[in-house]
């Protein structure tokens, strides 16, 4: 993968750490490989924002911050990744994800309606947050595998390619 290309939508080193909210990370965040664009960086970091992604919990951004300290991946992909679960992709997201656990558990699926109410929340939820759960890691861990293989294909295909095009490049010098 072009290095610039990510580059140019990722801020720097120095705009995440002079974030006042990431002030509490304190010398956490002076590892450089938490910024680094090498094939195992961005394909770690692909893997934990989808995986994180998936997860039907709050603080989302929080849990691929910590894996990514973790891990030692690129912080900033992560942390974006976490995005592809967003107001618009969420409801399809976790229906999937419940139907996916449902079938895992062999239980069947509850019908349910949607209510933004506290009531809603405590009685519904209780009857489907371990379908939802199952399913989101399933979905999670599934989608962070097939994420973490594709750009090491994807890097490995552009670093093979760009060979190939300088030994051209050269032969048709000499």
């Amino acid at each position: 993968m072009p290095k610039s290309i990510i580059r140019r939508w990722l801020p720097s080193p120095e705009e995440i750490r002079a974030k006042n909210g990431l002030k509490f990370l304190g010398t956490l965040l002076h590892d450089p490989n938490l910024f680094h664009l090498n094939r195992h960086s961005v394909s770690v970091a692909f893997a934990v924002g989808v995986f994180t992604s998936f997860l039907p919990l709050p603080g989302q951004m929080i849990i691929a911050t910590l894996l990514a300290l973790w891990l030692r991946c690129n912080l900033p992909l992560s942390v974006i990744l976490v995005w592809i679960s967003n107001p618009v992709t969420l409801p399809a997201i976790f229906y999937s994800t419940y139907k996916l656990g449902s079938w895992a558990l062999g239980t069947p699926p509850v019908d349910f309606n949607i209510e933004l109410s506290w009531e809603w929340l405590t009685t519904e939820v209780e009857k489907i947050w371990i379908p939802l759960f199952v399913g989101s890691l399933l979905a999670g861990a599934f989608f962070a595998a097939l994420a973490y293989f594709a750009i090491r294909a994807l890097w490995r295909w552009h670093v093979v390619k760009r060979w190939k095009l300088r030994l051209e490049r050269r032969s048709a010098i000499s």
